[in-house]
């Protein structure tokens, strides 16, 4: 072999071969992004068994609970869906109890958020299956045939190639979609777009402020590192910050600001957004290095408020912490992105799906996979082109499957803010106990795919809301059925059918909704539930309790109609020997019991004898 024909198959191998080489790794599913979502996600799917890679460019793991400072969490106290449940049992654990994080105003769960840092670390390290690239910059997303390839460079300098079929976006922004060149939306839409009467008449790109958030600590006076004064300062900038130099009373006053956000062992967070350090900046279309020099102001707007604290409201105690970042001006190691894309998914969550989840044209609530509390919040004081928004009251509500999935991509799925919704309605599925829960399902959903060999778009709706179940997730907002509850995966299935619906109640800063599993059951209720699966039955109803042995009616109507043909529905001796199967506190019940029944046995009775979870619906909750 000449040298030429060397060159020539050294190049052929190179250019067809390098999938092979050993800078290429192959994983089942691939995660990418720093956000909260994307640490969840692929927790969640390398514990589901799938062979996970997270790329991840940041020294911390936990997205806007850890790197960006936000430990301060909001919503979902009375929902600990999933892994935000697990979580906040660890923080329980760590400061001893649900007391110790009670020491803000703004939530009942503050932490110090290198604790929440820990917490991150120590899961990824125990788990298996997981290839954790902290540290690295991707640099490039491509499919190639029915596989995802990401090109990186690790911490170490080292150029990598990573393939799989799955891909999960965990960025803040939805950078890795767009990279992909998936379909998203940006900014504010237009009402005759989302068909939702509290948005703008015309779209525009504008999104929510962002902060760059710090945390201050109490050092004793005289011993705060106080800063200098910073460029372009000038205290009016944060006259009704507080009440200090504000003439509005409404305001509230400096200790009630300060101790907003109050965190254990003497510190504060740093989130303010009325004349705070709350900063508008579009990160979306730029670079990188355009972004981090972008951030800068953002970091300044903060550091001016910190002076502010310290010299005109005599806040001279307080410094930036020298324990929390592992960063060189001691802020957050990147801001908090309150919003940035949003992806083009198989279903979009609309403020009205949020606000009337019952009665919209698609029940998008039957596919519900995460849950959320918080009301719809969102920030933009800070930037003057932005129109005047205003929100109506909300219940608890639930994320549908089909927004995790990228419409027009296959194997992509979003593990973070950029899921499938609305403007308006990101205003309350941004909250960190929703995106643990997001990015989590993220990671099922992956390794589901894998684990059977078809596309995420494939995958049965309930099989995917029953391994939510299985690992702790909510697939209904139910505010009175607690996690211990024994027939809490029932009245969760039951709800996902829509046979039994809750009762939606706006309710202050912790939105509800109800399900009164104990109270008794009305014939309206049960027919309701009936007619919204569409199955007619022949059976009056008089808005009176349904009686145990009118409850076995419904249940001969029903399995009639839907060609059930167990002996339960005729057969006096095998109804009686079903009955304590269902429930041990059935087996009192006498066959023709004039004794009214609740919604919890109605939903047991239900999930037993028929089990209408089993009966697949379609991504937009429609059979």
């Amino acid at each position: 072999m000449n040298r030429y024909q060397y060159i020539f198959w050294i190049s052929l191998f190179f250019f067809t071969g390098c999938r092979n080489l050993p800078n290429t790794s192959s994983f089942d599913v691939i995660v990418v992004g720093s956000g909260t979502g994307a640490v969840a996600s692929a927790l969640q799917a390398s514990e589901a068994g799938a062979e996970t890679a997270l790329i991840h460019s940041l020294a911390w793991y936990g997205g806007m609970l850890t790197s960006a400072g936000v430990s301060a969490t909001d919503g979902n106290h009375f929902l600990p869906a999933g892994l935000w449940g697990r979580f906040r049992d660890a923080l329980y654990d760590h400061y001893g109890g649900p007391d110790s994080l009670a020491t803000g105003w703004v939530s009942l769960t503050q932490f110090e958020p290198h604790v929440g840092a820990q917490i991150f670390a120590r899961w990824v390290k125990e788990a298996n299956h997981l290839q954790a690239y902290r540290g690295a910059q991707w640099t490039a997303v491509r499919r190639v045939g029915d596989m995802w390839e990401v090109d990186l460079t690790t911490a170490a300098g080292q150029v990598r190639t990573l393939s799989a079929p799955i891909l999960i976006d965990g960025t803040d922004l939805g950078d890795v979609a767009a990279a992909a060149g998936a379909s998203f939306s940006v900014g504010m839409d237009a009402r005759t777009d989302t068909e939702e009467k509290w948005a703008p008449e015309q779209s525009n790109d504008i999104i929510q402020d962002l902060t760059y958030v710090a945390i201050v600590k109490d050092y004793g006076a005289g011993n705060a590192p106080l800063l200098a004064k910073p460029k372009g300062y000038t205290p009016e900038e944060f006259a009704c910050a507080c009440r200090h130099d504000c003439a509005d009373n409404t305001v509230v006053d400096c200790e009630t600001m300060l101790n907003y956000a109050r965190l254990p062992h003497g510190k504060y967070m740093l989130n303010w957004p009325n004349y705070g350090n709350d900063y508008y900046l579009n990160p979306i279309p730029l670079s990188h290095e355009e972004r981090l020099r972008a951030y800068t102001a953002a970091k300044e707007q903060t550091l001016r408020f910190i002076y502010y604290l310290q010299n005109e409201l005599g806040f001279d105690h307080l410094g930036i912490a020298d324990d929390e970042f592992p960063t060189a001006d001691g802020l957050a190691l990147y801001p908090y992105h309150r919003e940035g894309r949003r992806i083009d998914g198989l279903v979009r969550f609309t403020l009205d799906h949020l606000q009337h989840p019952y009665s919209v044209d698609k029940p998008l609530y039957q596919t519900g996979i995460a849950v959320g509390d918080y009301p719809v919040d969102h920030h933009h004081d800070k930037n003057p082109e932005a129109p005047e928004l205003s929100f109506p009251p909300v219940p608890s509500f639930t994320i549908p499957a089909g927004s995790l999935l990228a419409r027009d991509m296959p194997g992509l799925l979003m593990a973070d803010k950029a899921i499938s919704v609305t403007n308006l309605a990101n205003g309350s599925t941004r909250l960190q106990p929703v995106i643990l829960q997001v990015g989590q399902v993220a990671g099922l959903l992956g390794a589901m795919a894998v684990e059977e060999g078809v596309e995420p778009k494939e995958l049965s709706v309930r099989k995917v809301q029953q391994a939510v179940l299985d690992a702790g997730g909510y697939l209904q907002p139910f505010f009175d059925i607690a996690p211990d509850d024994p027939d809490f995966a029932v009245l969760q299935r039951i709800g996902s059918t829509g046979l039994l619906i809750g009762t939606p109640e706006p309710y202050k800063w912790a939105n509800r909704t109800w399900f009164y599993p104990d109270s008794v059951l009305l014939d309206t209720e049960l027919k309701a539930g009936l007619d919204r699966r569409q199955i007619a039955v022949d059976l009056k109803v008089s808005a009176q309790a349904v009686l145990r042995a009118q409850a076995r009616q419904w249940l001969r109507a029903i399995a009639h109609q839907q060609n059930i043909s167990d002996d339960w529905v005729t057969n006096d001796a095998a109804w009686q020997a079903a009955l304590p199967d269902i429930d041990p506190a059935f087996a009192e019940w006498e066959t023709e019991s004039e004794e009214p029944i609740t919604r919890r046995e109605w939903a047991l009775l239900l999930d037993y004898l028929w089990d209408p979870f089993a009966i697949e619906i379609g991504w937009d909750g429609r059979p």
